[in-house]
């Protein structure tokens, strides 16, 4: 029987370690590669989230017995992407953008090995309640949208300000589950286990 290949997180985020618990997969070590993340003039979100999760699968080193996961998230309003505010003005700039409309939020995932690459990308669309200056303030107060695409978590507070999705929750949070598994799984990772 051959080993179980190790499996590598190519992400800092907390986020996406908690969604890998929820399947019982456990990365043998986490690296997060550093990449430059600024968008490229006029490209769109999809083509962004999707080419910044393969440029983190690039960068990270892949020894042979090792399966590197990467990922990437963002939230777009149209054509335009969201990145993590790097204020709380832009923070509460975001929110009244996103305030009382729809929006996408897109996570791409790549899994490579030595020889090979397998990626997908999911999207989900979010309805964002329309928001008092009181509610966006309360919120900025709690801090929870520092490090966030788009200045908000769903898993957290601002989850009271999403009354609909069509998609992905663990999308949503950092992790579409189901195609991180399938990608897992045709990678060579025994994510429910080994097989007997």
């Amino acid at each position: 029987m051959s080993a179980r290949p190790k499996l590598i997180l190519g992400s800092g985020s907390p986020r996406r370690l908690e969604l890998l618990a929820q399947i019982g997969v456990v990365p043998d070590a986490v690296r997060a590669p550093d990449i430059d993340e600024d968008p490229l003039k006029v490209e769109l979100p999809r083509d962004y989230v999707k080419r910044i999760a393969r440029a983190k699968a690039e960068a990270s080193p892949c020894a042979d017995g090792e399966i590197v996961l990467c990922a990437d998230t963002t939230v777009a309003c149209g054509r335009r992407i969201m990145g993590k505010p790097g204020s709380a003005d832009e923070a509460r700039a975001f929110l009244r953008l996103l305030s009382g409309r729809r929006h996408n939020v897109i996570t791409a995932v790549t899994v490579k090995t030595p020889d090979r690459i397998w990626a997908k990308d999911v999207q989900t669309s979010v309805k964002m309640k329309r928001l008092s200056d009181v509610e966006i303030d309360a919120y900025i107060a709690t801090d929870d949208w520092r490090g966030k695409a788009g200045g908000y978590a769903i898993q957290g507070p601002a989850g009271a300000f999403i009354p609909w999705i069509n998609g992905s929750y663990t999308g949503i949070v950092g992790l579409p589950l189901s195609e991180t598994a399938g990608l897992l799984i045709a990678a060579g990772y025994p994510v429910y286990g080994d097989a007997p």
